[in-house]
């Protein structure tokens, strides 16, 4: 039997080079969507990734958000290069894996049904929903939203629905909202890919990687999964077309020093 891994990514800065909310924003002519969400991540109002679904519901510049709006915003959203490549390797990865991929964010669900339309299928896509007024067409309230410990419970029923062991767990992020679904992974000894610098979610992630190609990601499936060194995973890439370039591996230390130095340079300080 082939042992079944569960893959499941973020959207927002991850698959994608845009932020749904400022993407919204610019549609809708609304300004400054960074100051309200740094001002709602400042008095930690909601989770972390929440911020948007707050705005739609609560800010009075952000209530003429409809459902067509959504969609829209989806369609100017910029993609990540290969997010359909991605997904069929990982379909066909190997006779003895088998790799279901899934995308939880906690971006409104009809932007990232509408960006990712014909590659990744709505049923496989965990967002932020929200339910409607039949009359005006206003999102009236929150049917689910996958941002913080959301996205662990959304994971954790993913994982059972599909029978996948603990283990057997890949979670790819970018930023803070992440943190908590890592820390979940992680503790059960999944594997967490991390595809930005940001200091909060590399200091979590078992990996980091920084492409503007969504394939990426498979490079650490194939070392920590499949167990492939360097030299196999260029043959796997040259066999479907593809080569890699500019492959570098660093080690990034992140560090503060504080204090004076006393005597000679060189010496060590006295008490």
């Amino acid at each position: 039997m082939k042992k079944h891994y569960l893959l499941a990514s973020d959207f927002d800065q991850t698959l994608s080079f845009n932020d749904s909310g400022f993407v919204l924003s610019e549609l809708l002519g609304v300004p400054h969507f960074h100051e309200r969400v740094t001002g709602l991540s400042r008095i930690n109002l909601v989770q972390q990734g929440g911020e948007l679904a707050y705005l739609i519901l609560h800010d009075p510049e952000f209530r003429k958000v409809r459902r067509e709006h959504l969609f829209h915003a989806g369609k100017r959203i910029r993609l990540k290069k290969n997010i359909a490549q991605l997904k069929a390797f990982l379909d066909n990865l190997a006779d003895t894996h088998q790799v279901s991929f899934y995308v939880i964010s906690a971006a409104p669900e009809e932007v990232i049904q509408s960006a990712l339309e014909g590659i990744v299928p709505p049923e496989h896509i965990f967002a932020t929903r929200f339910r409607y007024d039949e009359a005006t067409g206003e999102a009236q309230s929150i049917d689910r939203v996958a941002a913080g410990y959301g996205k662990v419970a959304v994971l954790e029923q993913l994982r059972s629905d599909l029978g996948v062991g603990l283990d057997r767990v890949i979670y790819v992020g970018d930023g803070s909202s992440d943190v908590h679904v890592m820390h979940h992974v992680n503790r059960r000894d999944g594997l967490t890919i991390a595809v930005s610098e940001a200091r909060y979610v590399t200091q979590i992630a078992r990996r980091t990687i920084l492409s503007d190609d969504a394939l990426s990601v498979l490079i650490p499936v194939l070392e920590e999964i499949l167990g492939y060194d360097s030299v196999r995973i260029r043959s796997f890439f040259e066999a479907r077309g593809l080569q890699l370039h500019e492959w570098d591996k660093v080690r990034t230390d992140w560090l503060t020093i504080t204090g004076s130095v006393s005597g000679s340079l060189g010496e060590p300080a006295h008490a």
